[in-house]
């Protein structure tokens, strides 16, 4: 509906226009940068839609009751035996990758962190505003350039880069879902992927190919080949557009949904030229595994803290990716540990800590070639548990050839429980991370627990799901019902001691309204930053 009707106050003769306005937007947008992205828009859009279709066509026979299983017209490629391209030097060491959002100082901390890679992250970590995607796109393009620096508001510290640092950048623009509002080619929405991923290669591609650093991604939310397949065609105009190498672009792929899982193969074979590894995106491949299943009242998971990495269908998926990339000679990497720090309390720290090593060295055991950390204070601690087993750059001679993970297994359902306390945990985090997303934030601690959109959304598809179902009930017998749901939302505000200091404390209300609406409605809606997105400025 939003797009009808902007599209029809934006005259059609106008090739491209954009509708945000940030000063000094004009050097990252100039007429070149512009005629580019539209370049883009035109030879993919076309095949974007036609994807975006077929996944809610799938997503409308598992709602009728199909279960997710391994494509039989692709058997003889998953059989086949065939490698990626080998793997550039940058990217051959990636034990500790560190992740976040792309404002200055977030970018300067992460590059001088230590961290073998940094992944940039306009998608799940970054509220989309316009002003924070070109402040994160010039912060990155001064980066690259060795010029970035950041001074506190107060003026007590600048912060500047390392030049002695070798953490490499990676990229992750946001998934096809997504709409870039503020750019309109021909009358229509250029896509938020194409928009990040084309303007960071129009400004800085040709610098990085320059010193043997990619340019290097991270793609989200892919759910089948033909989704990757459209990437590579992507990756492969740029190269020719900008005059670049062809396949000197590489890219890591989230495992991050549940059709993915199933079609690992197909993935790497669709960009076997570039691909360097697929990663266990495991909090966005949770809410996939709620979202694939929504109508399945089977396959509900208890409350989100007892839906750990020995579930057996999250241990399935993270060994069979390992199997499944090093039988192809790619980087199998770990997921994201969400704890951070907790001043103050030393015992409640080291315990946080100790849950860091645990996961950690469940995952360097296992065969990971590195792992995802949020803050810079667990780069020790997560280095600390794969140097204790990878002697050298990565793990791929471990094959894991003892995995056995067949469809069943991959979607078994977890057993649990579902606590008040939890029930009000997804409630407070839903608002809290809502509350703070509208207002530009999206990327919030909660309860020493890094939240950003992929486990707000655990939260709120947990929430739709329990309520929608009707025959749930609490530990404690309490039904899960909207009665209990009200009163949750209704006490909360009380519950938030200094809410009025808490990220995003303007628009509590607003979120308030917002997962009522959400969790109210019929459908599970697929993502919360589709609809709230429209609520940006």
């Amino acid at each position: 509906m939003a797009m009808a009707g902007m599209a029809a106050r934006i005259p059609e003769q106008t090739p491209v226009q954009v509708t945000g306005a940030l000063a000094g937007q004009e050097d990252l947008l100039s007429p070149a940068a512009l005629a580019f992205l539209a370049r883009l828009h035109r030879a993919f859009e076309p095949e974007r839609q036609a994807r975006l279709a077929a996944r809610r066509q799938r997503q409308a026979r598992f709602d009728a009751g199909e279960l997710p299983d391994f494509r039989a017209d692709t058997r003889a490629l998953r059989e086949a035996d065939w490698t990626v391209a080998p793997l550039p030097e940058a990217l051959l060491d990636r034990r500790v990758e560190i992740t976040g959002p792309v404002e200055p100082k977030m970018v300067i901390n992460a590059l001088n962190s230590g961290a073998n890679c940094y992944m940039a992250d306009f998608e799940d970590s970054t509220s989309p505003t316009w002003e924070n995607l070109l402040t994160g796109q010039r912060a990155l393009r001064k980066a690259v350039a060795g010029t970035l620096d950041w001074m506190a508001p107060d003026g007590s510290k600048h912060y500047v880069l390392d030049p002695s640092s070798r953490t490499v950048l990676i990229v992750r623009p946001r998934g096809w879902h997504l709409d870039e509002k503020h750019v309109w080619v021909d009358g229509r929405r250029m896509s938020g992927a194409l928009f990040d991923l084309g303007l960071f290669a129009f400004h800085n591609a040709r610098a990085l190919q320059a010193r043997d650093r990619g340019p290097y991604f991270y793609l989200p939310k892919l759910e089948c080949m033909e989704e990757a397949a459209l990437w590579e065609r992507v990756l492969a105009f740029i190269e020719g557009d900008l005059g670049l190498p062809q396949q000197c672009m590489k890219v890591t792929v989230l495992i991050e949904t549940l059709p993915a899982v199933f079609e690992m193969d197909e993935i790497l074979h669709a960009l076997r030229g570039r691909i360097a590894g697929l990663n266990c995106g495991r909090w966005d491949y949770i809410f996939s595994y709620l979202k694939t299943f929504r109508r399945h009242r089977d396959r509900v998971l208890p409350e989100r803290g007892q839906v750990g990495m020995t579930q057996p269908f999250l241990k399935a998926y993270s060994e069979l990716l390992i199997r499944t990339c090093h039988r192809r000679g790619a980087h199998a990497m770990g997921g994201m540990a969400a704890q951070i720090p907790i001043a103050g309390d030393p015992i409640a720290n080291e315990e946080a800590l100790a849950r860091v090593r645990a996961d950690k060295r469940r995952e360097a055991g296992a065969g990971h070639d590195g792992t995802w950390v949020a803050h810079p204070a667990l780069i020790p601690v997560a280095r600390a548990e794969f140097d204790a087993v990878m002697t050298g750059p990565h793990q791929q001679h471990v094959l894991r050839e003892d995995v056995v993970a067949g469809r069943d297994r991959l979607i078994e359902p977890s057993k649990g429980t579902i606590t008040r306390a939890g029930f009000d945990n997804n409630v407070e985090v839903c608002v809290r991370y809502l509350a703070a997303w509208l207002d530009g934030n999206g990327c919030v601690p909660i309860h020493w627990l890094m939240e950003d959109a992929a486990t707000a959304e655990i939260a709120r598809a947990q929430l739709w799901q329990w309520l929608h179902h009707g025959d749930l009930h609490l530990d404690d017998g309490t039904p899960v019902d909207f009665s209990l749901f009200d009163r949750a939302l209704l006490a909360l505000p009380s519950r938030l001691a200094d809410r009025m200091k808490l990220p995003g404390a303007s628009r509590l209300n607003a979120a308030i309204a917002l997962l009522d609406e959400f969790t109210q409605a019929d459908t599970l809606a697929p993502f919360f930053t589709e609809v709230a997105y429209e609520r940006l400025p």
